[in-house]
C-alpha cells in the first residue's frame, strides 16, 4: 500500500503531497531497518496503511515537520500495538 491513493482524497498541494509521501516512505524504511514483526508478514499491509492515515491526519492539523510527522506515526504506531497486545492479553486471561 502507497500514501499516494490516500493522499488523492485530500486537498493539500503538490508540495505538501510530496513532503508527507517522503515522510511515509522514510518511516517504513525506520520501520522495516528496526526489525519489527509489524514490517513483515501479513501485517505489514495494514501497517503501512496505519502510518500513512497517522501521516494525513497530523499533516491536517497543520504539521510540515517531516521530522515530527515521521516520528509521530511511528510512536502513534508503537501506542496502537501495546493497547493491542494489552487486549490480546486479557482476552487470553479470560480464557483460563
Amino acid at each position: 500500500m502507497s500514501i499516494i491513493p490516500l493522499l488523492a482524497k485530500t486537498t493539500f498541494d503538490p508540495q505538501t503531497n510530496d513532503l508527507l509521501a517522503a515522510a511515509f516512505d522514510t518511516a517504513w524504511k525506520l520501520l522495516r531497518a528496526s526489525g519489527s514483526t509489524l514490517a513483515a508478514g501479513p501485517e505489514s499491509a495494514a501497517t503501512r496503511e496505519l502510518l500513512a492515515k497517522r501521516i494525513i491526519e497530523t499533516a491536517q492539523r497543520g504539521e510540515r515537520d517531516a521530522f515530527k510527522l515521521i516520528d509521530d506515526s511511528l510512536m502513534h504506531l508503537a501506542n496502537a500495538r501495546r493497547v493491542q497486545i494489552r487486549a490480546d492479553d486479557i482476552k487470553s486471561i479470560d480464557k483460563v
